[in-house]
């Protein structure tokens, strides 16, 4: 049995940094409805802020273009879906943090690309050409939304340069170019508009080192550094379908947060904000992993205590609308989204709606509970019981002591865990149909549902005291809530008089 005793002693602030983003596949993804339907189910359960995805000059969003006039090539700026895109975010209540990339095809010095959808990765072959792209695309947003909106989003210049599918040769001098020339670009629009780079991968972090000497060098604009997060390890197989790798302990990946604080604090920008724009367990979209219940308390100590490194981190992806392997090939496919297609939470989505449940004063923290307050007095706490070996078993008994200002005490327990709020195992018993009939799709939702249990108690001393046993791989939000009885106000009530009561 594991005894928490919480006290009043020093509440501190619960920075909720985990929610300032969320990741989606590209961009021109959101010019579909079920792209939308997941969007708004995420917003309203979590409250993301911003959304970052690859893509704004990628040629299915058609932006730029050229056209002759006069025997002379002349681009031409079309804004139609880009407009479409981001109106469909604001009416959402979510702003964009602007990731500007890949290379338009008509600007682009080679054809290397990436992803099924073909985005470029070659540098333009006219940088003046892309410096009046990029001040046409930025002014267009300060025309549509204003100068007041559009100094609240991000722009992060390109991802992933330091590796060679994304960034020809994988060319560190040519990026710090291509920075250089664009976010002088964005500045020239306004010198308040915030530009910020180098969004390198884990296992590059010399990057960041060059990237803030270059930019102290060459009085190059910057006002974040940018980073991704991964914790899995070479895959131990590569099929069609799947895509299977280990993990670290999650530890390594707060620990890469603290690292990339630490050297931003050590240049010549040290309080400029880190904000890691991708991380999840698996870097691949077809890793099974991304469906399970591991990967939601894998992730839940990251949640808890990533904030005290970085200043925000965006969870890749909101949905499993994303094709960069090609159009997923079955309702269950290891992609990166919180919901599954067809509308399906996933729960990892319940570890972030359970997060989104939590009160803005920290009570009590360790590597497996986070225990808050809300301005109401209420308690909210998350607990989970991360489980990385095979097999079953492993549970663990915990009995809670908080504090409370109110004699009556109502508990509502939400749980997610191998067998409540587990959609993927339900498909697995249905024998994992590739596309499931309604029937079955309608089984699936019922199933993605957390196991919901309340209780009432009575405080003592303005304390309450609760037990509860976590399973493998469990999540769960327990809220303890002030009763406001009203009992007596029935005329004639009796529940004894009900046959069985």
């Amino acid at each position: 049995m594991i005894k928490i005793v919480v006290t009043e002693n020093s509440p501190v602030q619960f920075k909720k940094n985990w929610k300032f983003c969320v990741g989606t596949g590209r961009l021109g993804l959101a010019l579909q409805k079920e792209y939308l339907e997941h969007l708004k189910i995420v917003k309203d359960a979590i409250g993301f802020e911003y959304i970052r995805g690859h893509g704004l000059l990628h040629d299915d969003i058609g932006i730029y273009r050229e056209i002759e006039i006069d025997g002379e090539i002349r681009p031409f700026y079309n804004f139609t879906y880009i407009d479409r895109i981001f109106d469909a975010y604001l009416e959402l209540g979510i702003r964009p943090f602007v990731e500007i990339g890949f290379m338009p095809k008509l600007l682009a010095s080679g054809d290397q690309t990436i992803f099924e959808w073909k985005g470029n990765v070659t540098p333009p072959k006219n940088y003046e050409k892309w410096s009046d792209l990029v001040k046409a695309v930025v002014s267009h947003f300060v025309e549509r939304y204003g100068l007041e909106e559009v100094l609240k989003w991000p722009f992060e210049i390109w991802n992933e340069p330091n590796l060679v599918n994304f960034w020809k040769d994988a060319d560190k001098q040519e990026y710090f170019k291509l920075y250089k020339v664009t976010a002088n670009a964005v500045k020239a629009v306004h010198p308040d508009l915030q530009v910020g780079g180098p969004a390198i991968c884990g296992g590059a972090d010399e990057w960041i080192v060059e990237f803030l000497e270059f930019c102290d060098i060459e009085k190059v604009p910057v006002d974040f550094v940018s980073r991704h997060a991964y914790t899995s390890k070479k895959p131990k197989k590569i099929t069609f379908d799947y895509y299977y790798q280990d993990l670290v302990e999650n530890t390594a990946m707060l620990a890469e947060f603290e690292k990339v604080r630490g050297l931003i604090d050590q240049s010549a920008f040290p309080h400029l904000p880190l904000h890691i724009t991708e991380y999840n367990t698996s870097y691949s979209p077809i890793n099974p992993v991304h469906d399970t219940v591991l990967n939601a308390a894998y992730l839940a100590r990251i949640l808890s205590e990533g904030a005290d490194y970085v200043d925000s981190f965006s969870y890749w992806t909101f949905s499993d609308v994303f094709e960069e392997l090609g159009v997923p090939k079955a309702q269950f496919h290891g992609g990166f989204g919180l919901i599954a297609l067809n509308g399906i939470p996933k729960p990892t989505f319940h570890l972030f709606s359970f997060f989104n449940s939590l009160g803005e004063e920290q009570l009590y923290r360790d590597e497996n509970t986070l225990i808050t307050r809300r301005r109401d007095g209420s308690i909210a706490l998350v607990a989970w019981n991360l489980v990385m070996d095979k097999g079953t078993g492993f549970e663990k008994e915990v009995e809670f002591e908080l504090p409370v200002s109110f004699n009556e005490v109502f508990v509502k327990r939400q749980t997610v865990d191998e067998n409540h709020a587990n959609p993927w195992r339900t498909w697995q018993e249905m024998g994992r149909p590739r596309f499931p009939d309604k029937t079955s799709v309608e089984t699936l939702r019922q199933v993605a549902k957390p196991l919901v249990r309340t209780s009432r108690m009575k405080s003592v001393g303005g304390k309450v005291t609760y037990r509860a046993t976590l399973t493998k791989n469990e999540v769960t939000l327990m809220e303890f809530i002030p009763v406001k009885d009203e009992t007596d106000t029935y005329i004639g009530l009796d529940d004894s008089l009900i046959t069985s009561y």
